[in-house]
Formats: structure tokens, sequence, C-alpha cells
């Protein structure tokens, strides 16, 4: 076996090079001449050239959802000349559907499994059977009887309903392949970031790559990779404009804008509105909009399980439901064009961007990233992403967050219409705590250094300028929007000039400008390898952020554990449960008494989650935010992520507070507790993820035992923090010795 593997975390292309011989095989090459081929999304027909290692007269297989007699017109023209000319036998199954009926969702590879084996002659189909049984029991046994027969029944079911495709003489197909990318693409993304996205990176010259290392960001918007087979659709009649589908989408490919009415004289006749909803004045009298980009979406279905507006006349049906996506594809990317059309709410317009309701309405610049469908962490980034993209720095620690976040050939961070988005970079797990200081370190010197020069030639650029580009900056967008202004001005004051203050103050006139750094990373970097430099840069008392998106789990290399890892969950290095409590890392950061330290969960209360981003990035000085993050590795049904997250912080394993030391001065408590008393047993939360289920089956008494203990640490944890937020704080006295 040899796999080329694409590093994305949903929809990955991996390619399996698989020989098999009743002797052993000990050469090591890739299959050009192939005699099977499975295709295990029919959508790679359209984005790869899948066929081209076939042999003439191989076996294809083809998971097609699609009924029997729709298939062969769904199989692009030219795709299907090549079957023609190759002369290959054709086989189908609809194993997401096969996957559903039997319980396993959308978990293919069983099916697929069963198929190859069926069809392929490697083995006795008989023997064969058994033999996937046999491992499936190896495999699952530990996660239940259900989880076994489950698989089981899957196997008997693909059988059943795989079947032999008539192929034609002729190609008849109405599908031609599209381009990797439209030609409206920039000529990076044309001649070489699509060669990459095509599987065809090997053909480029070295003399292609950008000589500096830097890389264009923005460049998923040109990746339409259409993984979904349902995606969400609005419907306006039912909708009550909340905003909870765009804040909770784990992708952001949910947009929503309030606009003019006499914008929608060109919109395409299935573009969908309705009346805005809103108190403010500027707001009022307008359209409403929520789009969703079908393209893009990865089908998780997390919008539709937050959606709170119901119809009371049909049971089941929301403001946004989960529909096929092949029929609604080409309409929908018409919509989706005339929507980027609108114009988005002007940043300076005075809207109070502290409500779930109102930051919908800003646009993210972290867009169409590939973590799993249904990712806990990304809804976090597109938040960071919305209320400070344009002027961030951030410094990514290797991790899922690192793979989603720059993955070549395209990358998630964009920019918005002035062309301003994140510098994003990524660093090494132990040190991209350091890293990102290394930033704030580097803008405080050189903001330095621009001062100085601004003063130096206050006489050349002007008084009022020079006054206006050293003035203390404040925190609105309307200050932000100003300095930028000025930067601008300074620019062409100095446009044309050679000496060397003119050209030196060029060079670092961006660091006048406001600037928000960000270090951003797991569990892994912050609670385990990396946390030496987050306590190290946290202590320096400089105005950096740090945001831990918390799996509790090392997601990225499969399943580790960590100290973030709760008492009794099941991992890499803990197979009996892990035996101690999760590691405190909010409590051990207050300690310094001057770090702003928030613990959020955004499916337990989006509007603390808003509210711990907007004071840690205004805070002067280090800010630590801790964001409950549901994975795929706690074995849970991604689709109720958010309703995981609020049994997390009912029972009291995830508390939400703010701590703010600027609250000191004014004589108040600086830590404010936002949940509640745990008032639901620990077992409620932790039993809903087979982590710790499945020790429930392993060891029953050490499952016992555990939870015992992990629900003590969870009282004492509560009472701890209880306590500190109830006690009283007098503003500090005047030092009366400077006198």
């Amino acid at each position: 076996g040899y796999f080329v593997y694409d590093s994305k975390k949903a929809g990955a292309h991996t390619i399996s090079h698989l020989r098999f011989g009743p002797r052993p095989i000990t050469s090591t090459h890739l299959i050009r001449r192939a005699s099977f081929v499975g295709v295990h999304q029919f959508g790679f027909l359209e984005r790869f050239h899948v066929l081209e290692a076939a042999a003439p007269g191989a076996t294809l297989l083809l998971n097609a959802p699609y009924g029997r007699d729709e298939v062969w017109g769904h199989i692009p023209r030219g795709v299907q000349q090549q079957i023609i000319d190759k002369g290959l036998k054709v086989y189908g199954i609809n194993a997401y559907a096969v996957a559903s009926d039997t319980g396993m969702g959308n978990r293919i590879n069983t099916i697929m499994q069963t198929c190859f084996f069926a069809i392929s002659g490697v083995l006795p189909p008989e023997r064969a059977i058994e033999e996937i049984k046999a491992s499936i029991r190896d495999t699952y046994g530990k996660r239940g009887e259900a989880v076994v027969q489950q698989n089981f029944a899957a196997v008997d079911a693909a059988l059943g309903q795989m079947y032999r495709l008539e192929v034609p003489s002729q190609a008849d197909g109405s599908l031609e392949v599209p381009p990797t990318v439209p030609a409206q693409a920039p000529p990076f993304v044309r001649t070489v970031t699509a060669l990459i996205m095509a599987g065809e990176g090997d053909s480029l010259p070295v003399s292609r790559m950008p000589v500096d290392g830097t890389w264009p960001s923005g460049t998923t918007k040109w990746e339409k990779r259409n993984l979904a087979l349902e995606v969400p659709v609005w419907q306006p009649d039912i909708c009550i404009q909340c905003g909870r589908c765009v804040m909770y989408c784990p992708h952001a490919v949910i947009r929503s804008k309030v606009y003019d009415e006499s914008l929608t004289a060109e919109a395409p006749p299935t573009f969908k509105s309705m009346e805005s909803r809103w108190r403010e004045p500027e707001l009022k009298g307008k359209r409403f909009t929520v789009q969703v980009s079908v393209e893009d979406c990865t089908g998780c279905g997390v919008c539709v399980e937050v959606c709170p507006a119901k119809d009371k006349s049909a049971v089941g049906r929301k403001a946004i439901n989960m529909e096929p996506q092949p029929p609604l594809r080409e309409q929908e990317r018409e919509n989706w064009g005339f929507f980027l059309s609108l114009p988005n709410l002007s940043r300076e317009s005075g809207i109070d961007f502290t409500t779930t309701k109102n930051v919908q309405l800003l646009p993210p610049l972290f867009e169409f990233h590939s973590a799993c469908a249904g990712c806990g962490e990304t809804p976090y980034l597109r938040l960071l992403s919305q209320l400070f993209g344009e002027r961030a720095l951030i410094a990514n620690a290797t991790g899922c967050s690192s793979i989603y976040g720059g993955n070549l050939p395209t990358t998630g961070w964009t920019v918005n219409e002035d062309g301003r988005g994140p510098a994003w970079s990524n660093s090494l797990f132990e040190d991209n705590a350091e890293f990102g200081y290394g930033f704030r370190l580097t803008l405080n010197k050189q903001g330095q250094y621009a001062r100085e020069l601004v003063q130096r030639l206050r006489d050349r650029i002007g008084a009022d300028l020079a006054d206006g580009l050293l003035a203390p900056a404040g925190n609105g967008e309307a200050d932000t929007e100003a300095q930028y202004r000025r930067v601008t001005a300074l620019r062409q004051a100095l446009r044309g000039q050679d000496d060397p203050d003119a050209l030196n103050l060029l060079s670092v006139a961006d660091s006048l400008l406001p600037r928000s750094v960000w270090a951003v990373g797991g569990d892994g970097w912050a609670y385990d390898i990396g946390y030496g430099g987050l306590d190290h840069v946290i202590a320096s008392g400089d105005n950096i952020n740090l945001l831990v998106l918390d799996t509790e789990v090392y997601s990225n290399t499969g399943g580790q554990a960590s100290k973030a890892t709760g008492m009794g969950a099941v991992a890499k290095f803990a197979a009996g449960g892990k035996p101690t409590p999760k590691k405190d890392l909010g409590m051990m950061a207050m300690t310094y008494g001057y770090v702003y330290v928030a613990q959020i969960a955004m499916g337990a209360n989006d509007r603390q989650t808003i509210r711990a981003f907007l004071e840690a990035e205004s805070y002067d000085g280090p800010s630590l935010i801790i964001a409950y993050s549901t994975c795929i590795a706690h074995g849970i049904n991604m689709t109720k992520g958010m309703d995981q997250e609020k049994l997390a912080v009912a029972s009291g394993h995830w508390p939400l507070y703010r701590f703010d030391p600027r609250l000191k001065a004014e004589g108040k408590n600086p830590l404010q507790l936002d949940s509640r008393a745990p008032s639901v047993p620990l077992s409620d939360y932790i039993y809903n993820e087979s982590r710790y289920r499945m020790l429930t089956r392993s060891d029953p008494e050490a499952a016992k035992r555990l939870l015992a203990g992990a629900q003590e640490a969870v009282q004492e944890r509560w009472r701890k923090y209880e306590h500190l937020a109830a006690m009283s704080f007098a503003p500090a006295a005047p030092d009366e010795s400077a006198e």
C-alpha cells in the first residue's frame, strides 16, 4: 500500500495505491495501470483525473448519490468517453444511503471496502466478508455490540445495494468538466494554485513559487469543492433574524446583509429577502437576506440544529432546513454572486457589535476552510476575523488550526473590500506564544521609530497630519479608519522623496496603524508543549492576545491525552481513562493579577463569547481566552456540538467567566462568573461522548471510580470560583508618599 494524502480535514482527496499478490511484494512504486479504481466521492469526477491510471478493461466502482437509472447522466461527458474508450466495467452504489439506513451516519468506508472485495477478485467474496466482519469486531468491539451490529448491517446491505451499470456505446452526457478555477480568478491562482488543486502540482517549476515564502490569502473562494449532499436553505417566512445560523456556521458559508430595497431590482429570480427587523434607525426600512454558498458548504447541519425559529404549522420545519444540494447548485451560485455584490455594512456606522444579531452583519475574513464538518474550533476564529480581522496579526501554533488555516494550495484567511485582512503565519508547537510575542515587540519598536521620524519630518508632512498620526489611538472603528486615512496621506506626502528619513518612515509607516496581535493554537500547545512560552508571554505584561482552542485532546495527531483532557476520558496514552483532573489553565493565569482571562463556550452563551473577545482585545496588556471546542475526537454527532457545549457548562465541567483586571480600579471584583452552579450531573455530559462512554464497557469499575472523582473535582472547582467571585474589592488608595 502507498497513500497520497491530502491533509485537509473535510473533503480530503486521498489516493490509495494498493497492490495484492500471492507472494510478498517488495518493490515500492505508485500504480500507473490500475485494474480497479474506486471513487468514494462522486464529485471527484468533476475535479480530478480519476481515470487516468485505469487500465483497459479495469473495474470502476462509484459511490453515486443518484438512482441506478440516473448515474450515467450525471457523469461528465469527458469521463463517459474515457469509460467507453477503456472498456471499463462500472459498478455503482449509493453508499451514503446505505450508511444512513444502517445507522452509520455518513461513514462509508466499511461499505466501499465490502464492495471492493465483492468485485475485485482479490479474495473469494465469502472469505472477504468473513474477514471484514472479524476486523469490525476487533476494531469496534470496545464501543459496544450495537456499533458492531451497525457495521455488520452495513456490510450486508452493501452487497444487496451494489449494481452493475450498463455502459452505452456513445458518450451522451450534457455535463462538462468545469475549469478548476473561473477565468476571473487572479493570475497566480490560475497559473499556480489551480494546478495544485487539480493534483498536478508536481508539474510546477520552482520558479513559479513566491520567492519570499509568502502566499496569497483569500484563495479558498476559488476552490468550489461541492462536498455536501445536503445544504441549508433559508425560509424567510419563519426567520426571526437572530443571526445564530451565521454565528455558529463552522465554515462561514452562511452570511447575512441588510441593504436598500432598490438594490433588489437586479436580483436573480430565486433570490430571497425580507423586511429587516432592527431597532437601529440606520437599518430600518431595509431588506434582509440570509444567503448560503452551497458549493462551499460541508453539510454539517449545525445551522439547523441551533436555529430557534420553528414553523408551528409544520413539525420539524425551521427558518433554515437541509435540502439536496445538486438541484440547488446552479441557482444558488447565481444568488451567491449577487449577494456578494451587495454592499457590506460600514464599520463606521456606529452599530453596536456586541450582540449576535448585529455581529452577523460583519463579513468574515476567515472562510471556506478545510476543517472537519461541524468543527467546534472554527466559529471562534471566524468571530475573531469579523471583529478584528483587518488589523490582525496571527501567530498560529502547529495543529488542526494551522492545517485548516493555511493548508496549501489555498488559505481561508482573506481580505475585505479594501484589500485589508489578517496577516497569518504558522509556527511550531513549542514556541508559538513567543513567536506571536515577537510580532508585538517588533510593532512596538517600529512604532516608536516611526513616531520619532514623524516628529523629525513634521515640517515636511504638515503639523496637522503629524499631530493626528501621533495622537493616542482610539478603540473605535471610526478612530481606526481615520488613522488609515492619515497613513495614506503620509505616504502621499513622502512620495518621490529619497532622503534616508523619508524612505525609512515609508518602510515603517504601517506600524502607526492599530494592530491586534493574536497567538492561536490548541490545548496541546497551550497546556502542554508550549505552556512555558505561554507563561513567559503573559508574564511580560505586554499587549498580546492568546486564544486557546481547547478540544481537550491532541486532535491533529490522532487523539493523544493532554493536560486539558478530562478525568476519566479515554485517549491515546490514557487507554484506561485519564486518572487526573483537567489542568486549570485559566486559574493559573489569573494568579498574575494583571492578565485578562476568559473561559468561553459559544454554544452555551454566544453573547458572553463576543463580550470576552471585545474585552480581551481592548485590554492594554496580556489576555488569554480559553474556548471550549467540540471535536470529532470526542465521539459525538458534530451536528449537535453546540448542545454538548451547553451540557459542558451546565454540568460544571466548563464554567464560564471573565477576569478583567481593569475592574479593580473601580473597586469591583475582577472575576465575573457568567454561568450558574452545576445543574445537571457530570454523567449527563460526559456519557454523550464515546471517549468517556467506552470505558464503561471496557472497565466498568474504573469508569465508576473515575466518574466519582471527576464529579468531586467539578464541585470543588466551582466552590473555589464561587468563593473568589464573591470577594469584595476596594479601590486602591492614593499613594501619599508621592508627595
